[in-house]
């Protein structure tokens, strides 16, 4: 029997959940790059500016501090837990493009919101409007349209907050303003307590 050979834009290994109970925020992707899953770290593409303005931001200043660094980088993702910070995806099958999964989020909404209520974070923070607006139409679809930032629908205790999509792709968000929106989600954090 011949053994299928796996193309180059194919890989069987995802990125796995960094998740447990009680986070403060767990960033919430699309899926993983095909980059990222082979280099086994969250947003682990170098024009990827999730750690960049992550580092930036007051969200990240107690990590920052407690692990010694004045820049958090891809390797930090598994050490983040302990500091409050987790990570998944919507749907966890890596590809070169998000818009290749877009048929896949409705079916894995109801497993993201089962992690959610599992592990109870304060808040969830997705990223990008385009990846959130599904998750708000199986949630929420009599209510207004998403937009950036607090949403008024939760997730058992989990608040939803969304950000900027931080690919390099996204031509529609500075670096300085995905730091901004990190600010943002300090806020919010720190307004409400903890449960």
């Amino acid at each position: 029997m011949a053994v299928a050979e796996m193309r180059e834009d194919e890989t069987e290994d995802t990125l796995p959940d960094l998740l447990r109970h009680g986070l403060d925020v767990v960033f919430v992707g699309i899926n993983p790059s095909l980059y990222s899953a082979r280099r086994g770290h969250y947003f682990a593409r170098p024009t990827n500016r999730f750690w960049r303005a992550f580092s930036r931001s007051r969200l990240s200043g107690p990590a920052r501090r407690a692990l010694g660094v004045a820049e958090l980088t891809p390797a930090h993702d598994r050490l983040l837990p302990e500091h409050g910070f987790g990570f998944t995806d919507l749907v966890k099958r890596p590809t070169v493009r998000a818009a290749e999964v877009a048929k896949e989020i409705d079916a894995e909404i109801d497993v993201l919101t089962a992690k959610l209520e599992r592990h109870r974070p304060r808040f969830a923070c997705f990223h990008g409007i385009t990846g959130y607006r599904r998750v708000h139409l199986c949630l929420a679809a009599d209510t207004a349209a998403p937009a950036l930032g607090l949403q008024l629908v939760r997730i058992g205790v989990t608040r939803l907050f969304v950000v900027p999509n931080p690919s390099g792709a996204n031509a529609h968000a500075t670096p300085a303003e995905q730091t901004r929106w990190y600010d943002r989600l300090a806020d919010a954090l720190a307004d409400q307590n903890p449960l």
